[in-house]
C-alpha cells in the first residue's frame, strides 16, 4: 500500500534526485523542444545510465480506468520509482506532459516521489503548466525546479544565430528575419529548415529563404526520421501520426527508402570524405557530418532487416485495404527505432 507523504519516512538521498521542468501552459513545440532538452541534460548531468520515458495522455484521452486506478499510459511510473537499475548506478524516470495526471495518479507519484530512493532512481517531471496539486507540494519541498520560459521571436532569432554556427551555416540578418517570418518561435521548425540550408553552398539569403519555403519544410518527416534515429518509440509514433493526418503513407515509405540509403552509405562508406561523395554533399555540410556520426548505431545486418520490413510494408500498402496502412506503419515504426537506434532506442 502505497503511503501518504505526511506519513513517508523520507530517505536520504543524492542531490537532484527529483527534477522539474517547467514550462509555459501555453507551450508551442519550439517550448517543448526546449523542455525536453533540459530535461535529457538534467538527466545526463544526475549521471543516470539510462532513461525511461512516459508521456502522460491529456485528460479525457482515450478509454478511462475505475475512478481512483490509474491510466495503463501511466501506471508503468510505479515499478519505476519503486526500483532502480538491476545492473547498479542510477536509472532516470522522465515524465512528460506531468500536468495531464488525474487527481488519483498525482497522488500516487507525490507517494513515490516523497519515499524515493535517490541512490538508486532520478525522476524529472515535463509539465507545460502546474504539476497537480498533490505532486506538486511534494516536488517543491523535495525537489530542484527549472524553469523555461516563453520562447519570443526575439529569443528566436538569438538561437538562430548560434544554430547556424553550430552547423557552419552562413546566414545573414536579412536570411535569419526572414526565417523567423515564416517559422515565428518554433526553434524545432527552425532547425529543420537550418538541417536543410546547410546543403547550399555559400551565404544563404532572405530570397533563399523565401525561394525554399513557400510552404514549411518536410518538418513531420524530418522529425520522425530524428526519432528513429534515437530508438524513441513514443516520439516516433507521435511523428507518424502528425504526417498522417495530411501525408499519404506512400510518400512516407519513399522519404524512408532515401533515409535508409544514407544509413546504409554512411555504414558502408569508410571514411567521410567518400560518404560525402557517394550522396552528392560535401564533408563539411550539417546533413552529412550528422549521418556520419550516427553511423555506429546500427549495422549492416540490422539495415538489412530494415530493407526487407520496408520492401514489405510496401506490399502491403500497395495489396491491402486502406483500414491496415497505419497499423502497418506503426508496426514498422516500432521495428526501426529498434534497428536504427541500436542500444539507446527507448520506449515512448
Amino acid at each position: 500500500m502505497l503511503l501518504s507523504p505526511a506519513a513517508a519516512t523520507v530517505p536520504a538521498m543524492s542531490a537532484a534526485a527529483i527534477l522539474l521542468v517547467a514550462g509555459p501552459g501555453d507551450a508551442g513545440p519550439g517550448d517543448r523542444d526546449e523542455m525536453l532538452r533540459r530535461a535529457y541534460s538534467a538527466l545526463d548531468e544526475a549521471g543516470v545510465d539510462g532513461v525511461d520515458r512516459i508521456d502522460v495522455p491529456s485528460k479525457g484521452a482515450g478509454l478511462e480506468e475505475a475512478e481512483g486506478s490509474l491510466r495503463s499510459d501511466v501506471e508503468s511510473m510505479v515499478p519505476a520509482l519503486q526500483s532502480g537499475s538491476l545492473f547498479g548506478g542510477r536509472r532516470g524516470l522522465l515524465l512528460v506532459d506531468a500536468q495531464n495526471l488525474l487527481k488519483a495518479e498525482a497522488e500516487a507519484a507525490a507517494d513515490l516521489v516523497a519515499s524515493l530512493d535517490g541512490e538508486a532512481t532520478v525522476v524529472c517531471f515535463v509539465s507545460a503548466g502546474a504539476l497537480p496539486a498533490p505532486l506538486a507540494k511534494v516536488v517543491e519541498r523535495l525537489g530542484e525546479k527549472l524553469t523555461v520560459k516563453k520562447i519570443r521571436e526575439r529569443d528566436a532569432l538569438d538561437w538562430l544565430a548560434g544554430a547556424a554556427r553550430a552547423r557552419k551555416l552562413n546566414l545573414n540578418a536579412e536570411a535569419a528575419a526572414a526565417l523567423v517570418q515564416r517559422f515565428g518561435s518554433d526553434i524545432a521548425s527552425l532547425g529543420q529548415a537550418l538541417d536543410q540550408l546547410a546543403l547550399v553552398e555559400g551565404p544563404v539569403t532572405a530570397s533563399e529563404v523565401a525561394a525554399r519555403f513557400r510552404n514549411r519544410p518536410d518538418e513531420p518527416m524530418w522529425h520522425y526520421a530524428d526519432a528513429l534515429g534515437e530508438g524513441d518509440t513514443g516520439e516516433a509514433l507521435r511523428r507518424l501520426a502528425d504526417f498522417l493526418t495530411h501525408g499519404h503513407p506512400l510518400q512516407l515509405l519513399s522519404f524512408l527508402e532515401g533515409d535508409l540509403r544514407r544509413r546504409a552509405l554512411a555504414v558502408a562508406a569508410p571514411d567521410i570524405g567518400t560518404f560525402a561523395e557517394w550522396v552528392g554533399g560535401s564533408a563539411g555540410q550539417f546533413p552529412v557530418q550528422k549521418a556520419w556520426r550516427a553511423r555506429g548505431r546500427t549495422s549492416p545486418e540490422l539495415l538489412h532487416r530494415a530493407l526487407t520490413a520496408l520492401a514489405r510494408a510496401d506490399l502491403q500498402l500497395k495489396s491491402m485495404p486502406e483500414a491496415t496502412h497505419r497499423l502497418t506503419l506503426e508496426r514498422l515504426t516500432v521495428a526501426l527505432c529498434l534497428w536504427y537506434g541500436g542500444r539507446g532506442s527507448r520506449r515512448g
